[in-house]
């Protein structure tokens, strides 16, 4: 009786020991991140794919059965994932945790003054693009792995652990990416939406205007015009974009002005070959090194 008792605690301690924390990601930036973090003690999944536009997402039922079992959901917030919450109501899940990553995050491009529709596709309160510095992806990193030690305080040694170990491969290829791009401190290019200012920032580039009039407006034949002038007086050779806009007017202002249109994945799957965050940063770095 005693060695059934005994086995069955044995049994009911190894499957304690591993259970794994359920997560959903709205973004595979996030859900690179969780998967660094914490490894095989954490099953993640992710809603929004990488070669499609967070910024609109249609609304399918297999989202929110993918949130119904789940323990955690993580977001970029600021404004990115406007779906989010239709998604969480369908899941019908009370138990489910929801992570802003923001949180702790130097917001840029802050609006100021009145706020409405006629601004475009506006954040009021900031900028959501903050994962292309990858400075910010270290504090996402650091939120993800507070958020798990609290849901499996067991683990915390472990994601501790992975959390360091990642930590430092950043840093060192921030170190790699900051001497591609050093050259180049200080040159001009044009972005198609308004989602590069962080990255801008950290390597020292400006973006001097956009494609779009508006965030999220599309392009007009007059603007295009604006920008053609700007481009040759300033003599921008670069149009840097997401691979999942159309290029049909960053084309025609390459072709009206000899700039160049390079399209780039700013979330990880976001093209084959970049399965994860730093292969996705290491892809843009290189474009715009082997360009600027």
């Amino acid at each position: 009786m005693k060695k059934s008792i005994l086995s069955a605690l044995i049994l009911l301690f190894s499957t304690l020991s591993l259970a794994e924390v359920k997560v959903v990601t709205t973004t595979t930036v996030i859900y690179d991140l969780v998967k660094e973090i914490g490894k095989e003690k954490v099953k993640v999944d992710y809603i929004c794919r990488g070669d499609q536009d967070p910024h609109f997402l249609e609304i399918l039922p297999s989202y929110m059965l993918k949130l119904r079992n789940a323990n955690l959901v993580f977001k970029i917030g600021l404004g990115l994932e406007i779906w989010l919450q239709q998604i969480i109501d369908g899941s019908r899940n009370d138990k489910l945790k929801l992570i802003d990553l923001s949180t702790d995050i130097e917001k840029k491009d802050v609006p100021t003054g009145k706020i409405d529709a006629s601004q475009g596709d506006i954040h009021p309160n900031g900028n959501p693009h903050y994962w292309l510095d990858p400075e910010n992806a270290k504090i996402m990193a650091r939120n993800i792995f507070e958020v798990l030690a609290v849901e499996s305080p067991q683990d915390e040694n472990y994601f501790k652990k992975n959390l360091n170990d990642y930590i430092s491969k950043l840093d060192a290829k921030i170190g790699e990416w900051k001497s591609k791009l050093a050259s180049s401190q200080g040159r001009s290019i044009i972005t198609f939406h308004k989602s590069w200012i962080y990255f801008a920032d950290r390597f020292g580039i400006r973006v001097v205007g956009q494609v779009e009039p508006k965030p999220g407006i599309p392009p007009t034949p007059s603007h295009n015009a604006e920008l053609i002038s700007g481009i040759k007086k300033s003599e921008i050779k670069i149009i840097l974009m997401e691979n999942y806009y159309s290029d049909n007017a960053p084309n025609q202002l390459a072709r009206s002005t000899g700039a160049k249109v390079i399209k780039v994945a700013n979330s990880v799957y976001g093209q084959p070959g970049i399965n994860s965050y730093i292969q996705m940063m290491d892809s843009i770095i290189n474009s715009l090194s082997n360009n600027l």
